[in-house]
């Protein structure tokens, strides 16, 4: 049975205000707590409004331009910067529309200059412009951009897709992505490129499909979040080679929280995973494997008869998921190949009791939270 998590409230959470352009104070985590619930039909009509959302209801990428200035964007490499930058929107195609938006910077490794020339943004939408449009319901969202031009850096960003497709397979508790197209032109509509970007779902959505809503409880144990959606959680990290995760420090991990105050964890963010394996991917060191590619199972113990249910899940899923990469579009074929035969991997490593056995009940590191 889930246990929920238990904590003893803040009554006092005075905080200052930020300087412009800069990361606000943090918030109180457990004020969000004390919040009261809507109502039972509330919560499954904001359930079948997230669903029904137009832009993530199709899979082909989805074409826009952006115009901006982005020689200023992209010099914003402060991880605390939070400052907003004017940009048009242009919806591709016979419903043309072009809208104001703001962007800002966003991550941490990516953002860094030594790891990618471009940065990751966020998509700041009006309600009053994007209404009637692909975008409409959306108040903010992340754009997953290409890292560098050259190179191979076009398959990191299909691939990354790639390992949301594959989670939003083995479990609806998953971001939803729509891959783009996007062209970006400077302020005064010059042509900077055309590159491939992932729109990811926001937080918010995700929650409200699972009927829950979010919260930001730092040091979360194994024990306070629901069993078997955590075991999903790290089985899949465990096939596509992730380790660059934490739901102790909320690193890389949505928490839904539902009515009976149970805990849902929900991964994002698959760049450093072996499935995708960017040249600035390197696990850390406390971990002890040589590289990304190397698969290390990172969740709580479980014995034989309570791996079952998820291994049995996992394995039957398996055509699905091997037949993923072809549907990648401009995949290159010999990358097609190496995911495919990656995910494949993965399934020989759990293909019977004696192999599950030894990757995920034997070696396991016994401990409380990661």
């Amino acid at each position: 049975m889930t246990k929920p998590v238990l904590i003893a409230l803040s009554l006092a959470a005075l905080f200052g205000a930020a300087p412009h352009g800069q990361a606000p104070p943090p918030k109180n985590p457990y004020q969000k707590l004390a919040q009261p619930w809507p109502e039972p039909h509330e919560m499954r009509q904001r359930k079948a409004e997230a669903e029904a959302l137009e832009l993530f209801s199709a899979e082909e990428p989805l074409a826009f331009t952006l115009a901006a200035d982005f020689r200023t964007v992209n010099k914003d490499r402060n991880p605390n910067s939070r400052k907003q930058y004017p940009a048009q929107l242009t919806i591709a195609g016979d419903g043309s529309r072009t809208f104001s938006v703001q962007l800002n910077a966003r991550g941490h490794v990516r953002r860094m200059a030594r790891t990618c020339d471009y940065v990751p943004l966020k998509i700041a939408f009006q309600d009053d412009q994007v209404a009637g449009t692909i975008f409409d319901n959306q108040d903010a969202l992340k754009l997953v951009v290409q890292c560098r031009g050259a190179g191979n850096f076009e398959d990191y960003v299909l691939r990354e897709y790639l390992a949301y497709r594959v989670l939003n397979t083995l479990t609806p508790h998953s971001f939803r992505a729509r891959l783009a197209k996007v062209t970006y032109t400077d302020a005064a509509a010059r042509p900077l490129g055309s590159r491939y970007g992932i729109l990811l779902e926001d937080d918010s959505d995700v929650a409200k499909r699972m009927e829950g809503r979010t919260i930001e409880i730092p040091r979360v144990l194994f024990k306070d979040v629901d069993a078997a959606t955590l075991d999903a959680m790290m089985l899949f990290e465990y096939m596509i080679g992730s380790t660059d995760f934490s739901i102790y420090a909320v690193h890389n991990v949505v928490l839904v929280q539902k009515p009976d105050r149970s805990v849902y964890p929900v991964p994002y963010d698959f760049d450093m995973a072996g499935l995708v394996s960017p040249p600035y991917a390197i696990p850390a060191p406390r971990l002890g494997i040589a590289t990304v590619k190397e698969r290390l199972y990172r969740g709580p113990c479980r014995t034989m008869d309570e791996w079952e249910a998820a291994v049995t899940h996992f394995r039957a899923q398996k055509d699905k998921i091997l037949a993923l990469p072809d549907t990648i579009p401009d995949l290159k074929k010999d990358s097609r190949v190496d995911a495919r035969n990656y995910l494949s991997d993965f399934y020989d490593s759990i293909k019977d009791q004696k192999d599950v056995k030894r990757v995920l009940v034997e070696a396991c590191q016994k401990a409380p939270t990661m």
